[in-house]
């Protein structure tokens, strides 16, 4: 009985299951632009600075609303110093994720 399973296995054939794919070759060009980057500073008393001034929570609204509009979103670099409240922080955050804005996130 032994012999016979073996038999079989030997027999047969060894099923094979790929795909043949055309994968591009070489690597894809860079960007033809530099990305846009916003820098917004959060201080511990929770003002919030973006590009170095002074904005308020619905100045910054419609600056997101303005960002997600875009067909090529800037990116929007959040740096919070140590002291910063996190419920400043996650506001932030929360706001731009409400209006649309994708291209965001911390920084040192």
């Amino acid at each position: 009985m032994l012999v016979l399973l073996v038999m079989l296995i030997i027999t047969i054939p060894v099923q094979l299951h790929s795909i043949d794919t055309d994968n591009p070759v070489g690597n894809p060009p860079p960007p033809l632009t530099e990305p846009v980057v916003h820098r917004l500073d959060i201080d511990e008393a929770g003002a919030i600075y973006m590009d170095g001034v002074v904005i308020d929570q619905n100045a910054l609204e419609a600056a997101f609303i303005g960002y997600a509009k875009q067909a090529n979103q800037p990116e929007v670099h959040i740096k919070p110093r140590k002291a910063t409240p996190y419920r400043t922080v996650a506001m932030v955050m929360a706001l731009a994720q409400r209006t649309g804005v994708t291209k965001f996130g911390l920084v040192e």
